[in-house]
């Protein structure tokens, strides 16, 4: 059968431990599952939470590849029922326990740069003095940047430490509580949420404008900081940008200490490709990782993603990963984003870091650093846009597109000869695509 067949492509691209440990308890759902919809078994939580969230996209990779559908993939864990003899999913079951620790969410495993310093250690201190330091301690920043990781990283710390905790999204928080109110059993609820030693939440901003669920947060949030147990929240944005939510739990939410993650810069994007691959036991060269870091948007889950595909691709096709590979697998991906940039995203990012202004870019200047600046514009923008050389010849007024010709092999040279100058245009690119 396809569906089993798919998890033994997985073994030549994992460790046989973690096949062994996890993806070989899956049990494919024959009835349950659809052609754009596939349904695996597992024994218990541990199993189906590491599996969706570490393989369920190479799974749906692979079969798309095998089949052209693009299926959903979903990890459900069974349970026995003495009364009826059979498996019955849990998930059809009335559920109201937290969402499960990720393991391989851990200190260990973060890359630490400049873009998430503060936060690192802020959560660090946390995992190991909890309710004794930053209470709550509140983490923002952008889709994908780590939060989630750092968030469990804590809980992970913790657990291993024989304390109670309690990692949920506010979502499922709020689903706890609907369906304890509605079965009239908030005796239950408040003493699985008000028990703990550790309370993570992911997510909070979606208690916006949900004021039923905010007042026993509120009441929850209470008993937790008068008992000296530690809240850790995390959100989209900084506590007093989150509309909707009362005034009361913006204030509890600055009692201890917020910490940003702001989107990496280069450098940590390239040792957090590395790690990644690291991790997932996928080899990459240099040059397909700094391709990576100066293409891919910031998002980590995005880019984790990325690395599965190419692995996927170069397995079922017996080829090594390089750079021409590499571009070859992404280029619909890439184009659609070079689509989405700008002549004047990049004359902004680039007068801004070269401090000149951006009409003395597009004019007939000839000064020495106006004409370099004016050299890198037309580099990035035949990298980075659609744009053809004859396109940019007549943007910048010239008779030609050889000028644009001499301007893309001047800048090519500099780079080959000076390594700073190269690793500028690598920040430049970086910055331009994130802008």
């Amino acid at each position: 059968m396809l569906a089993d067949n798919i998890l033994e492509m997985l073994k030549d691209e994992i460790s046989n431990i973690e096949y062994e440990r996890y993806i070989k308890q899956l049990k494919f759902d024959e009835k349950s599952s659809k052609s754009d919809f596939l349904v695996y078994k597992a024994q218990n939580p541990l199993i189906a939470n590491w599996v969706k969230t570490k393989y369920s996209k190479k799974i749906a990779q692979l079969y798309e590849i095998k089949t052209g559908v693009k299926p959903k993939v979903e990890i459900v864990v069974t349970k026995f029922d003495k009364k009826r003899k059979k498996i019955i999913p849990k998930e059809t079951q009335k559920n109201t326990s937290s969402t499960k620790l990720n393991p391989s969410y851990t200190f260990e495993n973060f890359v630490v740069g400049s873009s998430n310093q503060f936060a690192y250690t802020a959560a660090l201190s946390v995992a190991e003095k909890p309710g004794q330091l930053y209470n709550p301690l509140f983490i923002y920043g952008g889709v994908g940047l780590g939060k989630t990781h750092l968030l469990q990283a804590i809980g992970n710390y913790n657990l291993d430490r024989g304390k109670a905790v309690i990692y949920t999204t506010i979502e499922q928080f709020m689903n706890d509580f609907t369906y304890h109110l509605r079965n009239q059993t908030m005796d239950r609820f408040r003493e699985k949420y008000r028990q703990c030693d550790l309370l993570l939440i992911d997510d909070v901003q979606f208690l916006s404008r949900k004021e039923q669920t905010q007042e026993e947060f509120f009441h929850t949030f209470n008993e937790l900081h008068n008992k000296s147990k530690q809240i850790v929240l995390t959100s989209d944005k900084h506590p007093k940008l989150i509309a909707g939510l009362e005034d009361r739990l913006k204030s509890r939410f600055e009692w201890g200490l917020i910490a940003d993650i702001q989107p990496p810069e280069l450098e940590t994007k390239i040792a957090i490709i590395k790690k990644k691959c690291e991790l997932d036991g996928i080899s990459l060269g240099d040059d397909v990782v700094n391709y990576l870091a100066t293409t891919m948007d910031n998002n980590i889950r995005e880019i984790e993603g990325t690395i599965i595909k190419l692995n996927a691709y170069a397995s079922l096709m017996n080829q090594k990963i390089t750079l021409d590979f590499a571009k070859s697998v992404l280029k619909e991906q890439i184009k659609e984003q070079q689509e989405n940039i700008t002549m004047d995203d990049i004359i902004r990012v680039v007068s801004k870091e070269l401090n000149i202004k951006p009409s003395e870019i597009k004019s007939k200047s000839r000064s020495r650093q106006i004409v370099n600046a004016r050299r890198i514009v037309m580099y990035l923008a035949r990298n980075l846009t659609p744009n053809s050389m004859p396109a940019l010849a007549q943007y910048f007024g010239m008779k030609d597109h050889t000028s644009v010709s001499h301007a893309m092999k001047k800048i090519n040279e500099i780079m080959e000869k000076d390594e700073n100058f190269k690793v500028q245009i690598e920040e430049l690119t970086n910055k331009i695509k994130h802008s």
